[in-house]
């Protein structure tokens, strides 16, 4: 089960993006909330939502839970 993590820092629009480990966009230490480990993005979509209101899945390593 991979483990994941949402970014501290905001995109431009104000999305706080979930990475699965190994994503080559996978923010550094410093920048990241471990969220837990997963089956897929959407229950870490959930768990990361608890931090931010506004979150997205990772384009690249998170594509089904990516919405804008």
């Amino acid at each position: 089960m991979p483990r994941y993590y949402v970014n501290r820092n905001a995109q431009s629009n104000g999305d706080h993006e979930v990475h699965k480990s190994g994503c080559s966009w996978l923010p550094q230490e410093e920048n990241r909330i471990y969220l837990g480990l997963f089956d897929n993005c959407k229950p870490a979509v959930r768990e990361a939502k608890k931090y931010y209101s506004q979150v997205n899945g990772c384009y690249y390593c998170s594509r089904d839970c990516h919405t804008s």
